[in-house]
């Protein structure tokens, strides 16, 4: 099957291609990080499953319209606590959480590529849980290294990161050294889905995130 991927992070879309490379069936044909980039791949490649997040639906109808014209199949990825409305919700082959672990997205794909709706739900029930891992790791990491995680999480090399806050390269190495073990991660792709996968963690960084949109 050949499946188009849409996120507006790109981190979380490299960590999702690395999980579909995994499946033998599946075949990432595009990679997009916007509304218009996903329709000019829906346009070009048909019968697809189109993998899409829930912060699309400022246009998720007349998306859902080009989906269904071009003869693919819709999945959209449901962001923390988002609310799916019914309308939608029927015009959707799959529904994943954000936090989708690999059993459960193969599981989506093959179901929704053999004409099967899959609506992710014992997930949802773990969500409400409390997160004590994300709120370990929101009470050890800096404000400076929340930052770090937050600019990581947009895809940002060292350099650019250095650059917005205004310090030098190694001392952000040395920055996401001390992450690194806080979260008990190996690397920046661990870091972001451990992060994408904690939802305090994950709102944390979303507000650190904003706020440095409101400051550069």
């Amino acid at each position: 099957m050949q499946v188009i991927l849409a996120d507006n992070q790109a981190i979380y879309r490299t960590g999702m291609v690395r999980i579909l490379a995994m499946e033998p069936t599946v075949q990432v044909v595009a990679q997009c990080a916007d509304l218009p980039q996903l329709q000019h791949a829906v346009a070009s490649m048909r019968r697809s499953i189109v993998v899409f997040p829930s912060s699309f639906t400022r246009e998720v109808h007349p998306l859902l319209d080009r989906i269904q014209q071009a003869g693919s199949r819709s999945v959209m990825i449901l962001e923390h606590d988002a609310v799916l409305d019914h309308a939608i919700s029927k015009r959707l082959m799959g529904v994943i959480l954000r936090s989708v672990a690999a059993p459960q997205l193969a599981d989506c794909l093959n179901s929704v590529a053999a004409g099967e709706r899959y609506v992710q739900r014992a997930v949802v029930k773990t969500m409400a849980l409390p997160d004590q891992l994300g709120v370990k790791a929101v009470q050890r990491l800096t404000a400076r290294e929340l930052q770090i995680v937050a600019l990581i999480c947009e895809g940002c090399k060292n350099k650019e990161i250095a650059h917005q806050l205004g310090t030098k390269e190694q001392v952000v190495k040395n920055y996401l050294r001390s992450i690194f073990v806080k979260t008990g991660v190996s690397d920046r792709l661990e870091l972001a889905l451990f992060t994408v996968h904690h939802r305090a963690l994950a709102e944390v960084v979303e507000a650190t995130r904003l706020v440095l949109v409101r400051t550069a």
